[in-house]
């Protein structure tokens, strides 16, 4: 643990200035933060390349806050079929919980507020506006620091949006800076295409920018390889953008260029790998090897392998609250446990006998639960920071991290992800072969297959592979002629697997489900908002049609909750059900947000039962 000890200090420093020069205020429609509220104490800060440095560091700390780490936890992975209520049975947050799993949520759910990120993303609008200057005014601060500090913040900012696109469809976007409660702040919402186009031309203006830093500036050790967004974070969070659209909008051209980003990250991995660390290195890719995996990546943490950490300094409160305990008492349970499908029977320790994702040899068995007798267990992973043990004998880790001191980074990217976005997007590129095209035809459609499944199968094989008990590289050959019969279909589900035994409990399985379910839905129009379709349907007369979800889909995030899957199912009729509603405390004073209308029938609520 030499690496956290030694920069926590350091990265203290994000909470101190954030203490000292941000205050909160609420302003007309979106939440914000803001600088103390007063003209002459704004023209005094922005002084010196310190200021500057100040609110970088709170735009980050932001991205720390418990009510965002809370959110990134629900929004994706409760939502989906990893994650279950816990026994807390009463209260304010067990409510808000048990309405999103009954498909029941209302308009003052804690959850559907997207405050904590608009906060984030004006902080970043304040330094892209005043920062600046500042090179007037402070010699030291200069244009290549001006630079970097640019593409962090737009990095971050595009980060935000992202997940609000995911989790609310339409959004209002804005660049503008608010730096005082007068500011008319009337916006309305985007349709989700618009918004994720100009992010998508904002990252590639950043990634263009030779001031964009670069993690090989870091050392091994240096926290700010990952914890700072660096030209490796903004590639991924643009590949995961790219993966997105494609899913949503079936295009070939966004998948190719996901794939030719996600090789741009893993060479740059490659290019920074440090021989001698004991990494598995299979098929040229440097991870972890799997008894040292856990340890290194959830326990040390900012592994080699990782990309971009949220760098807590002493204390992940939301982490603690919902996958370890929400209280000091030591039986205090956290609100939040892992699903039935990660269940395993109570004989020997060792052994797997009833669990719908690990097979009986893998090692991520051993730290993404711990065992229990009940249908329900408790989260291991990022709770505990031990090991698990030898790949001959290993045992499952302790849950030793205490109440006070949850000192557990939130990983955004690390390589495994990456690979596994490539291997989904290549999936998309198979050719249909023609049953009437010629013999050349055929082949060349059939070898272009093969090419791509090759690829697809060094990927995922690396990732599963380095996390077995027994490495036995051998059987790769045996395996390629297996998976080089697969099917479009039956890859998909294959690495949609894969990515649910690596990235569990990680906030990724909910945004999976939902690029699957888009992948086999016609009909959407993602370049009109919910409130603009609404109109059209009333301007016409007519009903609004939306899409409705992927059956197998809803199969998937159901299959957490057996006893309710088929109500749930019931009440998720159309697109709009996959997004939250929008915060009522928003609408109540900007008469130009219109709400999802999963949540509302005319202008009165109704509770969707």
């Amino acid at each position: 643990m030499t690496t956290k000890i030694t920069n926590k200090w350091i990265k203290s420093l994000f909470v101190i200035h954030f203490s000292l020069f941000i205050s909160v205020a609420l302003t007309s429609c979106l939440d914000t933060i803001i600088l103390p509220d007063d003209k002459t104490v704004d023209e005094d800060f922005w002084k010196t390349k310190e200021d500057v440095a100040s609110m970088v560091n709170a735009a980050y700390a932001g991205l720390v806050n418990e009510d965002v780490m809370t959110r990134l936890i629900v929004w994706g992975g409760f939502r989906s079929d990893e994650l279950v209520k816990g026994a807390v049975a009463t209260g304010a947050i067990p409510d808000a919980l048990e309405e999103i799993a009954a498909v029941n949520m209302q308009v003052t759910n804690t959850f559907a507020t997207w405050a904590p990120f608009y906060s984030v993303i004006n902080r970043c609008n304040i330094v892209l506006e005043r920062a600046e200057a500042v090179m007037e005014e402070d010699p030291n601060y200069t244009e290549s620091d001006f630079q970097s500090d640019r593409c962090q913040m737009l990095a971050l900012r595009s980060l935000c949006y992202f997940y609000l696109v995911r989790n609310f469809r339409d959004v209002p976007y804005t660049t503008e800076a608010f730096m005082n409660s007068s500011q008319e702040m009337q916006i309305g919402q985007s349709s989700p295409e618009y918004v994720l186009g100009q992010l998508i031309e904002t990252l590639e203006q950043v990634i263009a920018n030779p001031s964009c830093l670069r993690s090989n500036s870091y050392t091994i050790n240096e926290w700010r390889r990952v914890g700072w967004m660096t030209r490796d974070g903004v590639l991924s969070l643009l590949a995961d953008i790219y993966l997105w659209r494609a899913s949503v909008l079936h295009s070939q051209a966004d998948y190719q260029r996901c794939i030719d980003i996600c090789e741009e990250v893993i060479a740059s991995k490659r290019q920074q790998h440090v021989q001698g660390r004991n990494e598995l290195e299979l098929k040229a890719y440097p991870l972890e090897d799997g008894n040292r995996a856990y340890g290194n990546i959830f326990g040390d943490q900012n592994a080699e392998e990782s990309i971009f950490e949220l760098q807590v300094a002493k204390d992940n409160p939301a982490l603690c609250k919902y996958l370890y305990k929400y209280g000091s008492n030591s039986s205090a349970e956290g609100y939040l446990k892992a699903s039935p499908i990660f269940s395993s029977s109570a004989g020997a320790p060792n052994q797997i006998t009833n669990s719908n994702v690990f097979a009986a040899q893998d090692l991520r068995y051993y730290s993404a639960t711990f065992t229990s007798s009940e249908e329900v267990h408790d989260v291991c992973k990022m709770v505990s920071s031990n090991s698990i043990g030898s790949k001959t004998q290993p045992t499952r880790a302790s849950a030793d991290r205490t109440y006070g001191s949850f000192d557990q980074n939130y990983i955004v990217y690390r390589l495994s992800d990456i690979m596994l976005m490539e291997a989904e997007a290549l999936n998309q590129l198979l050719r249909d072969v023609d049953a009437n095209a010629s013999e050349d035809e055929t082949k060349e459609a059939e070898a272009f297959n093969d090419s791509l499944k090759q690829q697809m199968f060094n990927l995922v094989e690396a990732v599963n592979t380095r996390s077995l008990q027994q490495d036995d590289v051998s059987s790769y050959a045996m395996k390629w002629d297996t998976y080089k019969a697969y099917t479009k279909g039956a890859w998909e589900t294959y690495i949609l697997q894969e990515r649910l035994r690596e990235l569990c409990f990680e906030g990724k399985r909910w945004y999976d489900l939902l690029r699957f379910n888009y992948r086999h839905t016609e009909g959407v129009q993602y370049n009109r908002t919910l409130g603009e379709l609404i109109d059209d349907a009333e301007a016409a007369n007519t009903d609004v049609m939306l899409p409705s979800i992927f059956d197998d889909m809803l199969a998937l995030a159901t299959r957490g909750r057996p006893s309710e899957a088929q109500a749930i199912k019931a009440k998720m009729r159309n697109e709009a059900y996959l997004y939250l509603p929008i915060p009522n405390s928003d609408i109540n004073v900007c008469p130009l947000l219109r709400q999802n209308p999963a949540y509302k029938s005319g202008n009165t609520y109704e509770k969707n039962y």
